[in-house]
């Protein structure tokens, strides 16, 4: 098993512990013991302990997230109900384990882990952009992550407490998200004004396609 794999193994196994151990070390030895890793694997595995832990977590979840998307049919889906279907997709995959992924979120928001917390939190709307096939290469793409992000959060915080069958009042406060940004006036203008000095997204994608979108970023 090779080192991914081995992390990858290990996070989902200390889903189970963590409701009663919390994300801490002892949660990731008792993980690598019922994956027969050996001693010392947690160190090994995770460096920088639980919040590397907890982050890559997080990058599993997109990594399937952008499976199950491709798995998914989008025929005629527009690029706001692929957002949102990314969205629900990677939140009910993990419906079962709802408190450990709370907890996850609680121990990246101590201030130590505040960096950590926000680069996590823009790989996630990053991958939730690229698996609704967004291939954005001008100002447009920090203005769509940087507009999906507070909507991506309020959406988890809100799901943590939904007790609604088939969590039906959390895609309803979604679908409230989207409205509410659609209806925002000028807010790729503002946002341009804010960070206009950023640089072009396009040195960091191999040949991406040009874009040219206007108003909202969830436009088709």
């Amino acid at each position: 098993m090779d080192l991914i794999a081995s992390r990858d193994a290990v996070v989902q196994r200390a889903l189970f512990h963590v409701p009663f151990d919390g994300w801490s070390m002892k949660t990731l030895r008792h993980a690598c013991d019922d994956e027969d890793l050996g001693p010392g694997a947690a160190e090994r595995l995770f460096p920088g302990g639980v919040a590397e832990a907890i982050t890559h977590f997080a990058d599993l979840a997109d990594r399937m997230m952008i499976e199950d998307m491709a798995a998914d049919d989008l025929t005629g889906l527009h690029t706001p109900a692929r957002i949102k279907r990314a969205i629900q997709l990677r939140l009910t995959r993990w419906a079962g384990d709802r408190e450990a992924i709370r907890r996850a979120v609680a121990t990246l928001s101590l201030p130590q882990y505040a960096g950590q917390s926000i680069r996590s939190t823009a790989k996630t709307v990053d991958a939730i952009w690229k698996a609704a096939g967004d291939q954005s290469a001008d100002f447009s793409w920090y203005t769509k992550r940087l507009t999906l992000a507070p909507i991506y959060t309020a959406t988890l915080l809100y799901w943590f407490e939904d007790t609604s069958e088939d969590f039906e009042d959390t895609w309803d406060f979604l679908d409230r998200q989207f409205r509410a940004v659609g209806v925002i006036p000028n807010v790729e203008r503002r946002l341009k004004n804010a960070f206009g000095k950023l640089p072009d997204p396009r040195k960091l994608m191999p040949r991406p396609p040009k874009f040219g979108g206007q108003g909202s970023p969830f436009r088709r």
